[in-house]
C-alpha cells in the first residue's frame, strides 16, 4: 500500500514535491518550540487546490491520515504529525498566489500559504491595511492562521482571524473542493460552514483560500508606553482610553515589570525607556483615519488625564516610527528574551477582561505557595482578554526540574482560569498539547456536539488525527 500511495502522490504533484528522504522530512516533523517530533510516511507539497484536492482523495481511498502544515510556527503541536509513521504531511507553502485585491469591495483572496507579512505587503501596496499582526508575521501563513484562529495585538480594533475573513475555499475530507470565496459581508443562506473550519486546525478539511477583509490604511499610527502600579490600573486605563478614543485605539499590551527586566537582561541593546523600574507597563497603540496631528493631541490629553487621575505613574509617547518601533520590540521580544534565559511553563489564556486583574493576584499567590519563588512572566493583549501567563523557575530550581512540575503547574493555573469564566487557549489553539486538558474543561454535552461534527466530516477520522478531540 506504501509504495502504491507514495507512486500515486507522485503522479499528482511531482517526484521532487514528494519528500520521503528522514533527513530531507526532520524540518516538516519537529515541533517549533523543539520539545516533539513526530514521524511520518512521506511529505506532499502540492503546487494548487485541485493537487490538494487529489492528494486527499487518494488518501481517503486507502485511509491514509492527513497533517496539514502551514508555516510550522504554532505552539501546542497542532501541525506535527504523531509517532506512528502512517500520516503524510501535507505542506501547502507552494500554494502562496495573492489571487486578487478588489479595493472596492475592500477584500484580498489569498491561497493558504501565503505569509502573513506578504499579505500585509499587498495590501499596502494597494493603498489598503490587512490588520492581523503577529510576531511570526514573517513565516506564519495565512491558512495557520484561519485553522488556529489567530489573534496578535490588533484584536482589540479588527477582531481575530475569523473577523477578517469572509469566504474560504476548503478541501474536504473526501477531496471534494468547496468553493465559498464569497467576498460579502451579509449571506445568510443557512448554516456557517465558513466558522466550522476556522479555528478547527485543519481535523475538518484542508482551507485552500480565503476571501480577506481590507481596511482604509490609516493616515497616523502613535505609540506610547505607560507606566502604571498594577493590572487593576492598567484596566482602570484601559477604560479611560476607549471612552476617549474608541475605534481608534488598536493596541493595549500588558507587561509586567519582571518580563521587561527579562528583555533587559537578554538584549541589552533595546532601549530602557524610564529611569527606574515600575510594577506594570502598558503599550498603547492609536491609529487615526484623520491626520498625525489629530492622534498625536488625542493620545497626549487622553495619558494626561490618566496621570492626573493617578491611573498612571509616567509615560514615554514616540515621536517617530523608529521609537515607536523600539518601543514594540520590548514586547515582541519577550518570547525571545524568555527562551535565552531558558525553558518556562507556558499558558495561552483568555478572560473576561474585567476579572484579568484578580485572576492574576490569586493565580499568582496560588503558584507561589505550590512552587516558592516561581517566577510569573506575564504579559498579553489586555484590551482583548488574552493573557501569556508563563512561569519561569525559581531561582535555585533547574529549568528541567522545574518543566517536570508542568501537570501540576498547568492544572493550577487551568482550574483558576475555568474559576474565573475563561478559556484555556486564547489564540494558539488545542493541537495535541491541550487536547487531554480541554476535555476536562469542556461541558460534555459541548465535547458530543463537537464530536459530532467531526463525524459528520471527517468519518474516515484521517483529518489531522489526534488534534483537539
Amino acid at each position: 500500500m506504501a509504495d502504491a500511495l507514495i507512486g500515486r502522490l507522485r503522479a499528482i504533484v511531482g517526484d521532487s514535491h514528494v519528500i520521503t528522504d528522514d533527513a530531507a522530512m526532520a524540518s516538516f516533523l519537529a515541533d517549533w518550540r523543539g520539545r516533539y517530533a513526530g514521524q511520518a510516511r512521506a511529505v506532499v507539497l502540492p503546487a494548487d487546490t485541485a493537487q490538494v484536492s487529489a492528494v486527499v482523495a487518494a488518501c481517503a481511498a486507502l485511509r491514509v491520515p492527513i497533517v496539514p502544515q502551514g508555516g510550522r510556527t504554532g505552539l501546542v503541536m497542532g501541525s506535527v504529525p504523531d509517532s506512528s509513521g502512517t500520516a503524510i504531511v501535507l505542506s501547502l507553502r507552494r500554494l502562496n498566489r495573492i489571487r486578487a485585491i478588489d479595493p472596492a469591495n475592500r477584500t484580498m483572496t489569498v491561497e493558504a500559504g501565503c505569509i502573513l507579512s506578504d499579505v500585509q505587503d499587498a495590501a499596502q501596496d494597494a493603498g489598503m491595511l490587512y490588520p492581523l499582526s503577529l510576531a511570526a508575521e514573517g513565516s506564519c501563513t495565512i491558512g495557520g492562521n484561519l485553522s488556529t484562529n489567530a489573534g496578535g495585538t490588533a484584536v482589540l480594533r479588527y477582531g481575530n482571524t475569523r473577523e477578517l475573513c469572509l469566504g474560504l475555499e476548503v478541501v474536504n475530507a473526501k477531496g471534494e473542493i468547496w468553493d465559498g470565496l464569497r467576498g460579502l459581508r451579509k449571506d445568510n443562506t443557512g448554516y456557517a460552514l465558513r466558522d466550522l473550519f476556522i479555528g478547527a486546525e485543519g481535523t475538518l478539511g484542508v482551507i485552500t483560500a480565503a476571501v480577506l477583509k481590507l481596511y482604509p490604511a490609516p493616515q497616523a499610527a502613535l505609540t506610547a508606553l505607560v507606566a502604571v502600579e498594577s493590572p487593576r490600573h492598567a484596566l482602570d486605563l484601559l477604560g479611560l482610553l476607549q471612552a476617549r478614543c474608541g475605534a481608534a485605539l488598536t493596541g493595549f499590551e500588558l507587561m509586567s515589570t519582571f518580563c521587561l527586566q527579562l528583555v533587559a537582561d537578554q538584549f541589552p541593546d533595546l532601549p530602557r525607556p524610564f529611569a527606574a523600574p515600575h510594577p506594570q507597563y502598558v503599550l498603547v497603540e492609536l491609529s487615526s483615519n484623520e491626520s498625525s496631528e489629530h492622534a498625536h493631541d488625542l493620545l497626549e490629553s487622553s495619558i494626561g488625564q490618566a496621570l492626573e487621575q493617578d491611573i498612571a505613574r509616567d509615560a514615554v509617547v514616540a515621536t517617530s516610527g523608529r521609537q515607536a518601533l523600539d518601543l514594540w520590540k520590548l514586547r515582541e521580544h519577550i518570547p525571545l528574551a524568555q527562551a535565552k534565559a531558558g525553558k518556562n511553563i507556558k499558558h495561552d489564556i483568555s478572560l473576561p477582561v474585567s476579572r484579568i486583574p484578580d485572576f492574576i493576584t490569586q493565580t499568582d499567590a496560588a503558584l507561589e505557595r505550590a512552587f516558592p519563588g516561581c517566577q510569573p512572566v506575564t504579559f498579553g493583549h489586555l484590551g482583548d482578554g488574552n493573557l501569556h501567563y508563563n512561569l519561569a523557575p525559581p531561582p535555585m530550581t533547574t529549568h528541567e526540574a522545574f518543566l517536570a512540575e508542568q501537570d501540576a503547574v498547568n492544572r493550577i493555573v487551568h482550574d483558576s482560569v475555568a474559576a474565573f469564566g475563561g478559556s484555556i487557549s486564547a489564540e494558539h489553539g488545542i493541537g495535541m498539547l491541550k487536547r487531554d486538558a480541554l476535555a476536562r474543561y469542556k461541558a460534555p454535552v459541548e465535547l458530543g456536539m463537537m464530536r459530532a461534527i467531526k463525524a459528520a466530516l471527517d468519518p474516515l477520522g484521517i483529518m489531522n488525527p489526534g488534534k483537539i478531540l
